[in-house]
Parts: C-alpha cells; sequence; structure tokens
C-alpha cells in the first residue's frame, strides 16, 4: 500500500509542487542536507517527476516517528531515491527531519531515537509521478528595480558574488520582487548567530526572470551583520551551512 504523502506530520504545500519545489522543501527542513553528495545533487537537477510515500510509522505516548521515500525520475529514464526520518525525541516535542541516501542510513538513524522497535513497513507501490501545473513563480512589481539590483550587489561582501555581466543584465530590469526563503542550514541559530536568506527575484525586459540569493547572518569575528549574494539557492544555502558548521 502507497500511503499519499499528505499524510505527514508536516504540513503540506497548498497547491502541487514541481520536482524542483519539492526537492527544495525537503532540503530546506532536513538538518543533515548538507551532508547529502553533490553528485546526488547534480543528478536531480534533472528531475522531471517525483513520487513520495509514507514508508513506516511509530505514534504513541506523544512520539512519534515516520520514514518517507521520496523518488525522482530522471530525464535519461533512471530514478534517485531520497529517505526522510521525521521524529520528535520528546513528549509533544517539535519534529525534526533527516533525510538519507540509502535505506540501511535510514534503518540506522531510526535506531538511535530510542523509540519502540519499527512498527512493519508498508508495501511500497510503484511510484506515482507527480509533477505541477506550471503557475507563475513571482508577482512582480514595477519600481527602481535596476537600482535595487545594484544596491544589492554592491553591498554583497562574500568575494564569489555575481559578476558584472551579471549587474549589467540586472541594469536593464523592469520590475522585481523579494521573498524570504524558509529552511535553516545545519547548525544555524545553536550558537546564538542569525541567518536569513532572501529571494531576489528580476523581470527582464524580454520576459525572463533572473534570481539573486542573499544571505545575511552574523557569523563574524565581531558579530556584526554581513551581507552576501548567490547567483543560486543552492549557493546561497551552502554557504549558510558552512558557515553555521564552523561556528558549531
Amino acid at each position: 500500500m502507497s500511503v499519499p504523502y499528505e499524510t505527514a506530520a508536516y504540513e503540506p504545500a497548498e497547491s502541487p509542487e514541481s520536482p524542483e519545489e519539492h526537492l527544495a522543501r525537503l532540503l530546506g527542513r532536513a538538518l543533515n542536507s548538507f551532508e547529502l553528495p553533490d553528485e546526488v545533487m547534480r543528478l536531480l537537477d534533472c528531475a522531471l517527476v517525483y513520487d513520495s510515500s509514507l514508508h513506516s510509522a511509530h505514534h504513541s505516548a506523544g512520539l512519534h516517528r515516520e520514514t518517507y521515500r521520496h523518488t525522482w525520475l530522471l530525464a535519461d529514464g533512471s530514478a534517485v531515491t531520497l529517505w526522510e526520518l521525521a521524529y520528535n525525541t520528546t513528549p509533544g516535542g517539535s519534529s525534526e527531519h533527516e533525510v538519507y541516501t540509502d535505506e540501511e542510513e535510514l534503518q540506522t538513524a531510526t535506531s538511535r531515537l530510542g523509540l519502540p522497535p519499527e512498527a512493519p513497513e508498508l508495501e511500497l507501490s510503484a511510484p506515482t509521478w507527480l509533477w505541477a501545473i506550471p503557475t507563475p513563480r513571482h508577482v512582480f512589481a514595477s519600481g527602481d528595480s535596476a537600482d535595487h539590483a545594484r544596491r544589492l550587489l554592491r553591498r554583497a561582501e562574500n568575494p564569489d558574488h555575481p559578476d558584472a555581466r551579471t549587474a549589467a543584465l540586472l541594469a536593464t530590469a523592469t520590475a522585481h520582487e523579494i521573498t524570504q526563503a524558509f529552511g535553516r542550514p545545519g547548525r544555524a541559530g545553536r550558537s546564538g548567530l542569525s541567518y536569513a536568506l532572501y529571494e531576489h527575484a528580476f523581470l527582464l525586459p524580454d520576459g525572463s526572470e533572473v534570481s539573486l540569493w542573499e544571505v545575511e547572518h552574523t557569523a563574524t569575528p565581531d558579530g556584526r551583520h554581513m551581507c552576501e549574494v548567490y547567483m543560486s539557492e543552492r549557493a546561497a544555502r551552502s554557504a549558510m551551512e558552512r558557515r553555521a558548521a564552523r561556528q558549531g
């Protein structure tokens, strides 16, 4: 029996997700997403559709544990599976999430929780591929978007910030939108540090869109706020995770 992913303990998205959005939401809530191999992440860049199913579950005395199978179909016809563990270890406590590349790693992580033995696993059916109906990602507002891009790039302190070619492209922007992206890096917040991630999306004259990803944090020697800007969400989140790991 394959149980729909929407039975998860956390709230599902309100509308169908694309494979990219589903992956981003999974990685955003997983405490150990920074440990996934780069090769797996590169393969998932080619995902066409996905399937998610409940694999096993245990609920008792305010504690819970669920495991989920997330499978993406790639452009070459192969598939990649990630295993998600969702749990709490104190009665009524908040849910934590971890993600693994194989079932053996998942079972090892599950055994650490100290919960009662695994309930019988559900029989997983063949994946039922899902995909989202394309919808506009952004709601743009007109304004001095080119100046906004210029000011954003000017305050970026990371040496690998977007280059002059990107700056020239964004000088033609006709509208933009700023949204906060959620999901924490692996160890962020454990040392009293502050992290925030924002997407700055720009609409160009030809109708195409370009996004810059801004990381604001206080992982600096004197605790001051620092701004870094990246060309992709993955690069931004990786930078957050690296800093959080160093701060421990």
